[in-house]
């Protein structure tokens, strides 16, 4: 009886560190995204030389959206 219920929670443990993974893993790519939209909006502001960050903010705003439909989509997936 005690190889079963160490078993079981040898099990969940082991459960508990895949999640743990699996959304750590999310969270780091949904920082990269928007990191990446980030980035590449400076690079247009500056290549176009523009005066009030338009480009930053837009490629912030898209890094942002493309990071939660990345985000969703994987949820859906693991279901």
């Amino acid at each position: 009886m005690p190889d079963q219920k160490k078993q079981k929670k040898l099990q969940q443990n082991q459960q508990n560190l895949s999640d743990y993974a699996k959304y750590s893993g999310i969270a780091f790519q949904m920082i990269v995204v928007i990191l990446a939209g980030v980035f590449f909006g400076i690079k247009m502001d500056a290549w176009f030389d523009t005066s009030n960050s338009i480009f930053t903010a837009v490629f912030s705003l898209l890094g942002v959206i493309l990071a939660i439909y990345f985000v969703i989509k994987d949820l859906i997936k693991s279901k």
